[in-house]
């Protein structure tokens, strides 16, 4: 009999919230950026093809136990209903894990841990066609990737798996300044991130590019932001997702904040930065902002096309008052307000000012310090 468990990452991006979950790889083969606490002190291992397919008829497993249970149910062969009511008492996370998969369609799946494009192009190859075959409702499969990796890959490599049916790879592209992607010991330069995300679009396999916003602190924000968006063009991805920067005990990063090397920007400094990133962007990418560590979550929209209302609503922001902006921030950050159109509830008006006379020491102002310390709940 199968188990009722099979291995788990500790990550995912946003946007593969109902997606099944397959390790591949654990943990990070690079783990030494200095903004990342997820992979830290653990060691990155390469899982063996036979060890990740039992993961897979575990999966199934699960999956057809559920199935089998809707139709034995009360619930009229309703796989959604019995999919919800596992979901109340999973036996496990995996449990748990399928029959969310189930419940919005049973259709996508994430390769995880934080490379999975490190593995050899066949094993990966075979991993995929397993997948596809052992649960033959799939029609996405998508992973994370690192520029470097997917640079050093042939593009025969990166067609193959295309074809095998990887569709697309999450990339953490980060920033395009190299000073501050040696700083921040990402291991690569502007020009890797530039071969590898070509290499990957010019595969077939759909990209996803990541920025992080804030990454250059108050010292190299205008630097971060060009170079960043010149890289961007060079590449074309599908998409770009922007995050904000959030550090947290853990991070070799928090050391340098405590120290004073490395002085955090501001909310309203994050905007000016990615206002600037945007104006620098002319490439055909979808730009999305999927994290609740954004202040401004509703700058998103097709590129060119999009760009002036982005910057519109990055300027509706900038213009309201200092004490308004700061209702926004603070009424943000305790998660009242999901957008700069929130603001004209009254009762949630109502609710950020009292989160502000709740979080500073004057009734009046929250400090930077304490945003921060809201944001790091998030991550």
């Amino acid at each position: 009999m199968m188990p009722d468990s099979f291995e788990l990452g500790p990550i995912r991006p946003p946007s593969e919230a109902y997606s099944l979950l397959i390790r591949a790889t654990k943990n990070c083969s690079w783990n030494r950026c200095k903004f990342c606490h997820i992979y830290k002190g653990q060691r990155f291992e390469l899982r063996p093809v036979e060890e990740v397919k039992q993961d897979i008829l575990a999966a199934k497993a699960i999956q057809d136990r559920i199935k089998s249970m809707a139709w034995k149910s009360g619930y009229g062969g309703s796989l959604e209903a019995v999919a919800a009511a596992v979901l109340q008492n999973p036996p496990s996370e995996a449990y748990a894990n399928v029959a969310m998969w189930l419940y919005y369609g049973g259709t996508s799946v994430f390769l995880q841990d934080a490379n999975t494009l490190i593995m050899r192009t066949p094993d990966l190859v075979e991993v995929i066609k397993f997948l596809k075959k052992t649960l033959p409702s799939i029609t996405q499969v998508t992973s994370y990737a690192r520029s470097k990796t997917a640079a050093k890959k042939k593009l025969e490599e990166l067609k193959a798996l295309h074809k095998a049916g990887l569709s697309r790879l999450h990339i953490g592209l980060e920033s395009g300044y190299n000073p501050l992607l040696e700083y921040m010991d990402k291991g690569v330069t502007a020009a890797d991130h530039i071969k590898g995300g070509k290499n990957v679009v010019a595969s077939g396999i759909s990209l996803c590019e990541y920025v992080l916003l804030g990454l250059g602190g108050k010292k190299m924000w205008r630097e971060h932001a060009v170079e960043t968006a010149k890289v961007l063009n060079q590449i074309d991805p599908e998409f770009i997702r922007v995050r904000t920067l959030t550090v947290k005990q853990g991070m070799p990063l928090y050391d340098d904040v405590q120290n004073g090397s490395f002085v955090r920007s501001s909310d309203e400094e994050v905007v000016e930065e990615e206002k600037l990133l945007i104006e620098n962007l002319d490439c055909h990418s979808y730009f999305v902002s999927d994290h609740i560590t954004n202040l401004l979550q509703e700058l998103e929209g097709k590129l060119p096309d999009d760009k002036d209302k982005m910057l519109a609503a990055i300027a509706r922001f900038q213009s309201l008052s200092a004490e308004e902006r700061h209702n926004f921030r603070v009424g943000r950050r305790v998660g009242i307000y999901n957008e700069l159109d929130d603001m004209e509830d009254e009762q949630k008006h109502k609710l950020a000012e009292h989160a502000i006379e709740k979080l500073s020491d004057d009734g009046k102002q929250v400090s930077d310090e304490m945003i921060y310390h809201l944001m790091e709940r998030f991550i």
